[in-house]
């Protein structure tokens, strides 16, 4: 599991040695953040607030959970309260979030996916660091605008 900003940069990866849960993103952002993010774009934020509110409620006190536009299709139970198009009416500032942006980082760990499963653990997590960094790098440079 990784955690990307809305520009796609990389914060940090945690390995799961089976299906990912709400556990795994809640001990992610707790463990590796001292004060929580402000907002949270996750595929199930729907699941995810309740269970971090119950479990940290003063670390996540000002964190808004929130489900991208792409994934919100599939959450037809969900009140509207769990999507990010409905604080983005309101706000403004959300409608600029890049929602996608793990999307597309993700994307970028495609490339990476059939010769890491042929790794051990410990050489599938160097080589993971190592191509985020320079995925990483190159993010940077280009926010930047130098050339590559």
């Amino acid at each position: 599991m990784c955690v990307w900003c809305t520009h796609s940069v990389c914060y940090g990866f945690h390995c799961i040695p089976c299906g990912e849960g709400r556990n795994d993103v809640f001990s992610a952002l707790l463990t590796h953040w001292p004060k929580a993010p402000k907002t949270v774009v996750y595929d199930f934020a729907c699941a995810l607030e309740p269970y971090c509110m119950t479990r940290e409620p003063d670390f996540f006190a000002n964190t808004l959970f929130v489900i991208n536009s792409f994934h919100a299709k599939g959450h037809t139970k969900c009140a509207p309260t769990a999507f990010l198009s409905t604080y983005a009416n309101v706000d403004p500032r959300l409608a600029r979030i890049n929602s996608s942006a793990a999307e597309c980082g993700n994307g970028g760990l495609n490339r990476i996916r059939k010769s890491v499963s042929y790794m051990s653990q410990d050489r599938a997590i160097i080589y993971m660091k190592v191509f985020l960094s320079i995925w990483n790098r190159l993010r940077v440079r280009k926010m930047k605008g130098i050339d590559m």
